[in-house]
């Protein structure tokens, strides 16, 4: 069993992340729960990982698959029950893995009390203050408060039927929280506390940097929207509801309710900010981690990897924490594929179009993606991995437009598909109507066919397979820990060369040609087959033993 009593594990940890609707479904009603989630987390201990991430599991009605919640202490029955999560809890403990839970503080579902309370209440009253409800604008304020635009597509405001208009900078379903309201901020410390006294040992914290917002009436206009992806940074430093000064207020306090804890707890940040901003939500009296959304958009490319590198690693340590590297999450285009594409390609329009022009190359992919990962893990800081990328799975793009569920397909009018390509559920079976997903007949999201063939079954104990790579290279990884020096390394045409630490070189061939590796440096795991003669081939990465010089 790993040792899992350090305060600081967190900083060189890894953690799994599980997107509970597709990781295991124990009851049979398609959809995944914690009791399949327990049943399973013998292949997270055995992977390697330290922690896992559970995305939402809270009563919903799901207008964005959990993303909506309607009580934050508690769980949907479709998830199973609190007492289910205790046995999770138990579980995932035992076998050394710290457990980290999404809260999600900018909104709400329009099924929560509160919300439900507001609807029902006048204008100016105390429990619409504690959402975003502003007169409309034009002659009989039938224009929307302001300009401000939904991540998901279409305006971020909604009328009600009294003539007033409500904020939500996503779905409808998901009224954005007035931070300001002191009702807010003691609810959330209410539940903080509930699910760290059922013995959590963190949270990571959806849409962190937008909870505080500029409401100083007029409303200021963003005059053009804000239609980047998901996470894309803001323009500008004055945003009115992205990445507000304010906003630090509220992890200050939560950094004394998590250290107040013993061993204290561990909170990371879902940020979608600039690359000189991201530090600030990781200062020592606030949150301990934020994602490098960064990283997860780098092109593949050996200047721009080491670039983002360079500064994240720069950035994090003026602040004294290290990054926190990200390939893949449940809102992106899953990295196998992004890879397997020419670059400046535009994802979401590729998806909607049909994920067939152009045709993605899927050995490169493959290929590219194996070596990610081996220059994820070599990296100092945190590494957090996608339920599946560790199976090498891809997007799946040929959903059938019935099946979707994101909210986006909808609120774009059908030019968005969105985010349900890389949340297909998990394939564990070679075999069965779900793979292994669970004992019915179907997932709620449909898996391709052939899925079976990526599986854990398929893949374990089969050598040069996408999973034995993971698990040998987190074996690997664990014994390169508490050195956290960082160098590179002289490189050739198209070549990324680091150490970490004293014990570890990393050398990734972006270049077309494959590249001799230096005399003297013992191969300890490579992402794929060296050539006949030793040399490193393209789109492929390799993990030496120093030799005794520390020469390279």
């Amino acid at each position: 069993m790993k040792d899992t009593t350090t305060a600081d594990w967190w900083r060189e940890s890894v953690v799994y992340q599980i997107y509970v609707p597709s990781f295991a479904d124990a009851d049979g009603d398609g959809i995944g729960d914690l009791r399949g989630i327990a049943g399973r987390l013998g292949h997270v201990a055995r992977l390697g990982a330290d922690a896992v991430w559970l995305t939402p599991f809270y009563p919903s009605p799901w207008a964005d698959a959990g993303y909506d919640v309607a009580d934050y202490r508690d769980v949907d029955p479709r998830h199973g029950t609190l007492d289910d999560f205790r046995e999770l809890l138990a579980r995932a403990h035992g076998l050394g893995l710290r457990v980290i839970i999404d809260v999600v503080p900018n909104h709400v579902s329009d099924r929560h009390p509160w919300f439900r309370e507001a609807l029902a209440a006048p204008p100016g009253s105390a429990a619409r203050d504690r959402f975003v409800f502003r007169d409309g604008r034009g002659e009989n304020g039938e224009l929307p408060p302001a300009d401000w635009q939904s991540k998901f597509g279409g305006p971020a405001w909604t009328r009600v039927p009294d003539g007033q208009w409500y904020m939500h900078i996503f779905a409808a379903e998901q009224p954005d929280l007035n931070w300001d309201n002191g009702d807010v901020w003691a609810d959330f410390e209410k539940t903080l506390r509930f699910w760290l006294d059922l013995g959590v040992d963190g949270f990571r914290i959806d849409v962190a940097h937008g909870l505080r917002k500029d409401l100083t009436p007029p409303l200021r206009d963003t005059h053009g929207g804000d239609t980047a992806p998901l996470n894309a940074p803001p323009e500008g430093d004055d945003h009115p509801f992205w990445d507000r000064d304010e906003v630090h207020e509220v992890y200050r306090a939560w950094r004394k309710i998590t250290d107040s804890y013993d061993p204290p707890r561990v909170t990371v940040a879902e940020a979608g900010v600039s690359a000189h901003r991201l530090p600030l939500y990781t200062r020592p009296d606030e949150l301990h981690q934020a994602f490098n959304f960064f990283y997860l958009r780098c092109p593949w490319d050996a200047c721009a990897f080491r670039e983002v590198v360079d500064t994240s690693l720069a950035e994090a340590r003026a602040v004294g924490t290290l990054p926190t590297w990200v390939l893949s999450n449940h809102d992106v285009m899953r990295h196998v594929t992004r890879y397997a594409l020419p670059p400046g390609i535009d994802h979401r329009a590729w998806l909607t179009a049909g994920g067939r022009v152009p045709e993605p190359d899927t050995a490169a992919g493959e290929l590219r993606a194996r070596s990610a990962a081996l220059l994820t893990l070599a990296l100092p800081g945190t590494s957090y991995l996608y339920q599946g990328e560790e199976l090498g799975l891809p997007e799946v793009t040929d959903l059938p437009e019935a099946a979707l569920r994101d909210p986006m397909w909808e609120r774009t009018g059908h030019r968005v598909r969105g985010r349900d390509g890389c949340r297909v559920p998990m394939p564990w079976t070679r075999e069965g109507p779900s793979y292994g997903f669970g004992p019915g007949e179907a997932a709620w999201l449909p898996q391709p066919a052939g899925w079976g063939g990526r599986s854990v079954a398929a893949q374990e104990g089969r050598p040069g397979s996408f999973l034995e790579l993971y698990r040998e290279a987190l074996r690997l990884r664990r014994e390169a820990l508490g050195d956290v020096s960082f160098t590179w390394l002289p490189a050739r045409g198209g070549e990324l060369a680091f150490r970490k630490g004293a014990g570890l070189v990393c050398r990734v061939n972006f270049g077309a040609d494959p590249l001799p590796l230096p005399a003297g440096e013992r191969v300890l795991l490579a992402s794929g087959p060296l050539t006949p003669d030793g040399a490193l081939p393209p789109d492929t990465a390799v993990w030496l033993a120093p030799g005794a010089s520390g020469a390279s």
